[in-house]
């Protein structure tokens, strides 16, 4: 079915144009995973690729949404069926270069992620227009390239790098519309990327393309799409699917281990986002540049996104640290059958039988579902995981049955969609519909691997519906509630997800949602406190229960930065 053209850049147009990425990312994911070779043949490029479009894409939806509540508030007034005219094209490519920051996955995607925020630095200085035409589109392309290559440590032809300068090549050199600009870069691009084997060694000894170029083909012909309402015939370039036999050969900085003799590199990715001044970036760049090699740092606004191939790991943290204030730290192993194994192989990791695989958020959550022995995937305030990143902690799990708890309603068709794909791979996944963290809890305190698969799953689900769930958290901006309508800053009282009250102190909030959820009964109470709770709630609640309601226990976890200041669990 063809796709209604856009006939300029505007924030309709950014959404269109993520949402054709993010599904023909998700076309050509296994076979970009396939030809990837370099910087590290760890078959991941595609992968990475379509969750850092994921990202992007899930915030520009996300700024749509928040703008047609705020046109309701705004003007509640209004007459029946006038739609808001949406947000700006300032707003909506600045969500999609924030989203891909936050998002973005790997080498590549950590590239793209600053070739998007380098076309955002242009799209959003035109303030004048909502809308920009084939020139503006042709200076973004442009800056987009330039950036991207400023962000790589060291530069090397043949690459992803060398793709996006070839489309800004073949973008200037045309006129018209943005059709016309997008179908020209695209087109650059791709005659770019069938050139990417006779500029690196390794992909021309792997009878492949650079995948990183791959996908930013794949994204571009997305562009046109966007612009014409087709999409442009596929890739015609030399893909085949790599040897392992030259899965070693392939190192970092445009160099091949094999032919300098050194059969081993790096050990670890290592990634993370970073909150610093521009003057502490410019010295972690220089620290990292000494530690290890892929170093790739993108960003800007004190918001940052840092990765890196070292083999230490704790150093390239402990650099960040030095700069500012690291999160969502990850550290991969580049283990059996990548680019960094010798020849001395090991047999594989045989699987365990049943593991628990459970979203949580916050560190110290963490930390208390990895002692009870699941696999945890830590999901910040605001950033949810993709379904890519749940099949991952699937795979991490190493597991022939997985109890999948997603501990967030938000999360279900997410969740789903990631056990599908798991299922598919021959792992047997069962999906508990946890919506809070409190229920996770419940169900993974009955959690029995001896037990059989189905019966293990009806007495975890059973534990989490018997336990019901609150949180307190503070309103980040006037919104219609059950309760009523809230102004920001106040605290809020949700109760199995809606709001039952709107009030000014924590402890006032958290001590009637208690008694709520009290009045219908209970015997255990789990409090789950936030680092930007009171200290004083948690003895204040305890000494309630205390003194109101005899024969219920209390417990107390510490979350960390899970966003809400408490949760709440009564079984």
């Amino acid at each position: 079915m063809a796709q209604v053209p856009q006939r300029f850049f505007d924030a309709l147009a950014v959404r269109t144009w993520c949402g054709l990425s993010l599904r023909a990312l998700g076309r050509a994911r296994e076979e970009i995973d396939a030809i990837n070779v370099y910087p590290v043949a760890d078959g991941d490029t595609g992968t990475n690729l379509y969750l850092t479009v994921e990202s992007a894409a899930a915030a520009v939806e996300a700024v749509f949404a928040a703008h047609e509540v705020d046109e309701v508030l705004r003007d509640t007034s209004r007459a029946r069926g006038h739609t808001a005219d949406g947000p700006s094209l300032a707003d909506a490519v600045g969500a999609m270069a924030h989203g891909a920051l936050i998002g973005a996955r790997g080498n590549s995607g950590t590239i793209l992620a600053q070739l998007l925020r380098g076309m955002t630095e242009v799209l959003a200085a035109r303030s004048d227009s909502d809308h920009t035409g084939g020139p503006g589109l042709r200076l973004a392309l442009r800056h987009a390239a330039a950036s991207a290559r400023q962000a790589v440590a060291h530069p090397v032809e043949g690459t992803v790098l060398t793709v996006a300068s070839a489309a800004a090549d073949a973008a200037d050199g045309a006129g018209g519309d943005c059709a016309e600009v997008a179908r020209a870069a695209y087109e650059g691009a791709r005659a770019a990327l069938a050139a990417t084997p006779g500029q690196l060694a390794v992909l021309e000894r792997a009878g492949v393309v650079d995948a990183g170029g791959h996908g930013l083909v794949t994204v571009l012909a997305a562009l046109v799409e966007t612009f014409t309402g087709r999409a442009p015939a596929p890739v015609a370039a030399p893909h085949a699917r790599v040897d392992r036999a030259v899965e070693g050969e392939c190192a970092t900085e445009g160099r091949c281990a094999a032919e300098e003799g050194d059969e081993s590199g790096p050990a670890f990715e290592v990634i993370y986002l970073l909150e610093a001044e521009d003057a502490a970036v410019a010295r972690l760049r220089q620290r990292l540049d000494t530690l290890g090699d892929s170093l790739v740092v993108v960003g800007g606004d004190g918001l940052w996104n840092v990765h890196v191939h070292v083999d230490d790991a704790g150093a390239a943290v402990e650099a960040g640290v030095e700069a500012g204030r690291p999160y969502r730290i990850r550290i991969t192993h580049f283990g059996h059958g990548d680019a960094h194994t010798t020849k001395a192989e090991r047999p594989p990791r045989e699987r365990a039988q049943r593991a628990v695989v459970a979203v949580v958020p916050g560190e110290g959550l963490a930390a208390l579902y990895a002692e009870a022995g699941a696999t945890t995937l830590l999901a910040r305030p605001g950033e949810p995981p993709a379904s890519g990143e749940l099949v991952q902690a699937v795979r991490r799990a190493h597991a022939r049955e997985v109890v999948l708890l997603p501990n967030d309603a938000e999360l279900r068709h997410t969740a789903a969609a990631a056990a599908e794909q798991a299922r598919t791979e021959g792992v047997r996944v069962a999906l508990i519909p946890t919506r809070s963290a409190v229920q996770g809890i419940a169900a993974l305190a009955v959690h029995e691997s001896e037990r059989r698969f189905d019966e293990d799953v009806v007495a975890m689900t059973s534990a989490a519906g018997a336990t019901r769930h609150a949180e307190v958290t503070v309103a980040e901006r006037q919104s219609w509630t059950t309760a009523g309508i809230c102004q920001a800053g106040d605290v809020l009282g949700l109760i199995d997800g809606d709001v039952a009250v709107i009030g000014a102190d924590v402890s006032q909030v958290a001590a009637t949602v208690l008694d709520r959820m009290l009045s219908a009964g209970g015997e255990l109470v789990t409090l789950v406190l936030g680092d930007e709770a009171p200290e004083s709630v948690a003895d204040h609640l305890e000494a309630r229960v205390r003194e109101a309601y005899l024969a219920v226990d209390t417990v107390v976890y510490r979350g960390g930065r899970q966003g809400a200041l408490l949760l709440v669990g009564v079984e």
